[in-house]
């Protein structure tokens, strides 16, 4: 069961909270809410029932509590701004329109404990609680201590840990309580920086037996019962979830990752989704029919074919297993690497209650540490669930009070991948020479450099214990996760001030992303001696230069080399000749050093020129994929350049050839497929300024057009047909299917081609025929026509579409 916990906040409203004191810009007021702030936050954000919190006001304008009554004096001016029970996002900011500094200061602090003890008492019985009164005041109003040592026993009598900012001559009776604690409000503000480890209690992930052998087979076997807990556990940033808000835009709304309770009382207003499943339906109205999810089944993508699974059949390829956990080997300690580490760490012990399972896994423990080995385990900890590979490492309780086994998962033979890199010290030849002495290779003076580097940079001892002797720099219980904390710190700062920026990143999250500036300075003679035997030089920055081209780089000495050279001859200009196999990076390079647009032409040339190449001598559509790609690479590097007018006249040309069959054969799918559909066509006005193409001529550009056959439809983004014909109602163009590309398919099940016949004008005709049962859909509503052809013309059917 969750810790309960009841919270009474004491604040100190008075008029002297409204000053500013130690050369702070803002009140003792705000710069004491920013620890109730956070505190209380942090307490709604976790949303738990069981965290009680209250606010009691001390010295405010009004006078509103239960003690207040004839028979008691003292009680003036002492207000309860927040009954004691669940905090919400509501009552968080109901409560900040109450905290405003009054007008009066002679509320008695010692009143206002007593208020919050009273609280306490009638909220929590004797039923078992963390019960807390933390009081924050500047201590300018009176305070009547005569009876602070009754109040301190009665503090202590109820178990009340009482926590007191702030006023020193509260610190009487913070010293007569049990559970007292006394400090400053600058101490409290500075320790908000510090990230709050959330308590994490023990989960069990498996209850069973740890088995050596089979015991149902061999009575000799090993069997202990044992339980495994999680020893480490990854932990994420609070998730988040959109929420609709009433008055306003969309907005995103945290959610508590162990509860799944939102901020509530805000507006808000949950989304729910909702989702359907439609299928092409010509009799359907608009098209479309929706379909159950009963009625569809999984598939799955082998090559270019959609595969599909029934529910049964997916039962039946599952992997069965039991649970179980069981040891298969052991290994020695020396032969395990650690980068084997797969996952998450867990904690196995002996079954509570059991002397012969402590005996039993006692005994394996201390066998495994005296021979140095590691037991190899399976682990399955449920029925069904996928087997783990658990290293099994012992904890013989020599160095802790802990007698277990910690585990972590080990990978597969398929997630290892095993990777070959050249030596670090020494190079081989072609002809097998090995040379210990290359340009790639660290001489004698930079690998002392280095070692002295490393040397004078260690860390070891760099920090500083409670005693000032040297320590370990960064020890692990100091490095925090900036990403967790920090988002944490920002959803309690908007939680409070919705309007405020965010606040900045806390020192303590990034002290230790950057050396530090006294080893820095220390090791500086070390780090020059490293910069001159590696021989560091400074890149120079990669300049643009006029339209998007890159200016040649200069050498760092600013010396002239042509004038040092001799060559004070003009030279002839020559571009580089671009090779086929090696298009792409010649070709960057080029226009990386062009210096003239000459240059720039001839370099768009020599690409569109292969291209060009490679669809001519592509069998089929081996090689459009590189084809494409390079047509890519143009387009996106003449656009850098700022000449997209070259790349819009060769994509029309290239249109032209790949439509009319002057690249060696009708090459329609290239342009359907790669040009049209990876969105290769004309430069337009939006992604070049100078171009002079509108997005509507670029979208009527990628229409398809076909001189010899006149007009034709466009081709739908959901079809995979265009009428086309002399006479344009008689005829339809089916390109390759992009899933089966020896395939075509037909806009209707209801449909099939007939063998073509063989026709010299018009060799590959097929005329429709209906069909109703032997049609195999694709995917509706249509269906595949097993001829190899890139091209089939079918008579006109009852569904073709009407061209104007």
């Amino acid at each position: 069961m969750a810790d309960k916990e009841a919270t009474v906040y004491v604040i100190d409203l008075g008029e002297s909270m409204a000053d500013c004191h130690n050369g702070r810009d803002e009140s003792d007021l705000d710069f004491g809410m920013r620890y109730i702030w956070d505190k209380i936050s942090t307490t709604v954000a976790a949303s738990r029932k069981t965290w009680n919190v209250g606010v009691v006001g001390l010295n405010t304008d009004e006078t509103d509590n239960n003690e207040n009554r004839a028979e008691y004096q003292g009680y003036e001016n002492i207000s309860v701004l927040q009954e004691l029970g669940p905090m919400t996002m509501t009552s968080l900011r109901a409560l900040k329109s109450k905290i405003e500094p009054s007008s009066t200061s002679s509320a008695d602090a010692i009143s206002a404990i007593v208020v919050a003890l009273r609280m306490i008492q009638t909220f929590t019985k004797k039923l078992k609680y963390k019960r807390k009164i933390i009081v924050v005041t500047n201590g300018e109003s009176p305070i009547d201590d005569d009876q602070s040592e009754e109040v301190a026993n009665m503090l202590n009598d109820v178990g009340i840990e009482l926590i007191e900012e702030n006023e020193k001559i509260l610190k009487t009776l913070v010293d007569h309580c049990e559970n007292g604690v006394f400090g400053t409000m600058a101490q409290a503000v500075e320790e908000l920086a510090i990230p709050r480890i959330k308590p994490v209690r023990p989960f069990k992930a498996y209850d069973g037996a740890l088995t050596l052998g089979d015991p149902q087979k061999y009575p000799s076997a090993l069997s202990i019962q044992v339980e495994r807990y999680f020893k480490t556990k990854r932990a994420t940033p609070p998730s988040a979830s959109n929420v609709a808000n009433p008055n306003g835009p969309p907005q995103t709304q945290v959610w508590d990752e162990d509860h799944g309770v939102p901020f509530s009382g805000v507006g808000f207003q949950p989304v729910k989704q909702l989702r359907t499943y439609r299928i092409e339906d010509s009799k359907a109205a608009g098209g479309k029919k929706d379909v159950d999810m009963e009625d569809l089944a999984k598939a799955y993508q082998y090559g270019r074919t959609v595969v599909p699974f029934s529910k049964s059949e997916e039962d039946y390829l599952k992997y069965d297993t039991t649970k179980s956990f069981t040891i298969i080997g052991f290994v020695p300690m020396s032969s395990y690497e650690p980068f084997l580490n797969m996952g998450e760490t867990g904690l196995i012990v002996a079954q509570k209650v059991n002397e012969e399972a402590e005996l039993g896994l006692s005994a394996l423990i201390h066998a495994l540490h005296e021979l140095e080995s590691y037991a190899v385990a399976r682990y399955v900890n449920k029925d069904k669930a996928p087997p783990q590979i658990l290293l099994l490492k012992p904890n013989p309780a020599i160095e802790d009070d802990i007698e277990c086994l910690y585990d972590i998962p080990l990978p597969f033979a398929e997630d290892v991948r095993s990777y070959q890199f050249p030596p670090l010290d020494k190079v081989l030849t072609i002809t097998g020479n090995v040379l210990t002495e290359h340009r790639l290779l660290p001489n004698n003076d930079l690998q002392q450099a280095m070692s002295d580097y490393v040397d004078a940079m260690d860390l070891t001892e760099l920090g500083q214990d409670d005693d000032g002797h040297p320590a370990e720099y960064a020890p692990i219980d100091d490095l925090y996760n900036p990403v967790i904390h920090h988002m944490n710190q920002a959803i309690r700062n908007r939680a409070v001030n919705p309007d405020a920026p965010l606040p900045p990143v806390a020192g303590i999250l990034t002290r230790f992303t950057h050396p530090p500036e006294s080893l820095i300075a220390k090791a500086k003679t070390e780090i020059d001696g490293l910069i001159n035997a590696a021989e560091v030089k400074k890149v120079p920055p990669k300049v643009q230069g006029k339209r998007g081209r890159k200016d040649t780089v200069k050498p760092l000495s600013g010396l002239d080399i042509d004038a040092l050279l001799g060559e004070t001859r003009p030279r002839t200009k020559k571009t580089p000749i671009i090779s086929t196999e090696n298009a792409i990076p010649e070709f960057k390079q080029i226009l990386e050093t062009a210096e003239d647009d000459e240059t720039i032409e001839t370099a768009a040339k020599q690409i569109g020129n292969i291209i060009r190449k490679l669809v001519s001598d592509s069998f089929a559509d081996v090689l459009y994929p590189r084809a494409a790609e390079n047509l890519r690479v143009m387009r996106e590097e003449l656009i850098s350049m700022e000449v997209p007018t070259l790349y819009n006249k060769y994509i029309t040309e290239l249109k032209e050839g790949l439509l009319s069959g002057e690249l060696n054969g009708d090459r329609r799918e290239m342009w359907f497929r790669w040009v049209v559909g990876g969105r290769l066509g004309l430069i337009t006005q939006d992604e070049s300024e100078v171009s002079q193409v509108s997005e509507t001529e670029a979208k009527a550009f990628l229409k398809f057009s076909d001189e010899k056959f006149g007009r034709h439809l466009e081709l739908p983004n959901h079809c995979h047909c265009v009428c086309l014909g002399s006479a344009v109602k008689e005829y339809l163009y089916f390109p390759r299917s992009p899933l089966l590309p020896n395939y075509y398919s037909l806009p209707d099940n209801r449909f099939r081609a007939s063998p073509p016949p063989n026709n010299d004008d018009n060799p590959t005709i097929a005329r429709a025929s209906p069909l109703r049962s032997t049609a195999a859909p694709l995917f509706p509503p249509f269906c595949i026509l097993p001829y190899d052809t890139s091209r089939i013309r079918i008579a006109a059917v009852n569904f073709m579409a009407k061209a104007n």
